[in-house]
């Protein structure tokens, strides 16, 4: 009784609701508490105008926002911004769901590209154009990944290995995704949860350009380093493979499947994509020329 009185302090990113169980034996139990992850809006906002709003876990906004915009390509490196910050007070309703992006000085960003819906770009799984206009028109913004040196088929083999020690959320309640970027030897640069896949993968980018110095084929000065692997908890769609290729992360692997023109994207855009990956195997769909055995 005391324990539901007063309940352990919750993580970021869980919050509680009341839920009863249908048991095996045919019983309705009582009402009882259950973890659930954490979902609001996040309203993303370039100099007063909304250029997105996106369904997520609250908690590294910044590197969402960030992440969102780099592959997007309406930023290109960390120097792009200017500002980036909550807008409101604490304690007032719905402070912390809307991010102000305040451009770096001297700097236009060209919101032309969101589109009508201003809810991503004519890149977006549903956007109502076939599959092979949606890779022309990202092929054409985004150079392919260079080859670059192998990997080892061990080190993308164990690569969601390392997704297990970054989800305690999803340990409380079965409801997120993770990713995270890995260097070449496997070692993890950044890792993130969200209700959202893309929301993950967003976070982890922005961690790359505001802690690592990632930026785009089109920065002034080349990066200093890039990831080497990109991992995914979920489904590999088109837009997973998409923020792989503006982050230049030559290889993608994931828990779960991909779609065929997630596979089309990854072949054009220079990725290899590993699906499947689990217990030290894979299915390799394009570009296996990259990995060396051992």
């Amino acid at each position: 009784m005391s324990e539901d009185r007063h309940p352990a302090p919750l993580p970021p990113g869980v919050t509680r609701r009341p839920v009863r169980r249908y048991t095996a034996d045919g019983r309705l139990a009582p009402t009882e508490t259950d973890t659930v992850a954490l979902e609001e809006p996040l309203d993303i906002r370039i100099s007063g105008d909304t250029v997105a709003v996106t369904m997520r876990t609250p908690g590294a906004d910044r590197y969402l926002v960030t992440g969102f915009l780099f592959a997007e390509g309406l930023i290109h490196s960390a120097e792009d911004l200017g500002g980036l910050a909550h807008c409101g007070r604490p304690g007032e309703e719905g402070y912390g769901n809307i991010v102000e992006v305040t451009p770096a000085p001297g700097l236009v960003i060209d919101l032309e590209r969101m589109g009508a819906t201003k809810r991503g770009t004519l890149t977006t799984a549903a956007c109502g154009v076939c599959g092979r206009r949606s890779v022309e028109d990202l092929m054409a913004s985004c150079s392919p990944v260079p080859p670059g040196p192998g990997l080892p088929a061990s080190v993308l083999a164990h690569a969601t290995e390392h997704l297990r020690s970054v989800q305690p959320n999803f340990a409380r309640t079965g409801g997120v995704h993770a990713a995270a970027a890995l260097d070449e030897r496997g070692r993890v640069l950044a890792a993130f949860e969200d209700v959202g896949r893309h929301n993950a993968v967003d976070k982890v980018v922005g961690a790359l350009v505001l802690e690592h110095g990632l930026r785009s084929a089109r920065a002034s000065q080349p990066a200093a380093s890039r990831p080497t692997v990109l991992v995914v908890s979920g489904r590999v769609s088109f837009e997973i493979v998409q923020k792989a290729a503006v982050a230049r992360c030559p290889f993608v692997a994931s828990v779960s499947a991909a779609s065929s023109l997630a596979i089309d994207l990854a072949e054009r855009a220079g990725i290899t994509l590993a699906t499947f990956v689990r217990n030290g195997r894979f299915n390799v769909y394009t570009h296996s020329e990259r990995l060396r055995e051992g």
